[in-house]
């Protein structure tokens, strides 16, 4: 069987990162990981947390990409809305990508259950949000990232059986 190629943005949200006042560990990992399962990363950006400005690029994105997946905004702070701006911009939520990666995250920190992280399908791209830390960011997308091609191909229309 042929192997899906994936392309890929990561969006990293913070004030502090989007005025150079923080470098950004959490977007460059997600990036590294990506690439470890053959993805092809496109776009890597850095944006404050701006509800209009985290939907307009998450729209821009998902027309050029197969995944987009972002890092940080996703607690209880008020200037955390990237799960909202997500969910206002998605098609169909995909909960059980948030669910194991809080269920995983509970197993380091009884705080993942505070995380709001989603994911959902825009058209034919699928996007994921992650937290903000680097531990958070190798810790929840490690759950998910061997699952990622078998979503996309999904999200492509592949009609093969999902039965292994």
């Amino acid at each position: 069987m042929e192997c899906l190629a994936i392309t890929a943005a990561v969006l990293t949200i913070s004030d502090k990162g989007a005025m150079g006042r923080r470098v950004d560990e959490g977007g460059p990992l997600v990036c590294e990981l990506l690439r470890g399962i053959g993805a092809e990363v496109l776009f890597t950006e850095i944006i404050p947390d701006e509800k209009e400005q985290i939907k307009a690029r998450l729209i821009a994105m998902c027309e050029r990409v197969d995944l987009v997946v972002t890092t940080g905004g996703t607690g209880l702070s008020p200037r955390d809305v990237t799960p909202d701006a997500t969910l206002e911009v998605i098609d169909k939520e995909v909960p059980g990508i948030g669910e194991a990666m809080r269920s995983e995250g509970l197993t380091a920190t009884r705080r993942s259950m505070l995380s709001r992280a989603t994911a959902g399908i825009r058209g034919s791209a699928l996007i994921v949000n992650l937290p903000g830390s680097v531990k958070a960011v190798r810790e929840t997308l490690a759950v998910i990232l061997d699952v990622l091609p078998h979503a996309i191909e999904k999200i492509k229309g592949s009609t093969s059986d999902c039965g292994r």
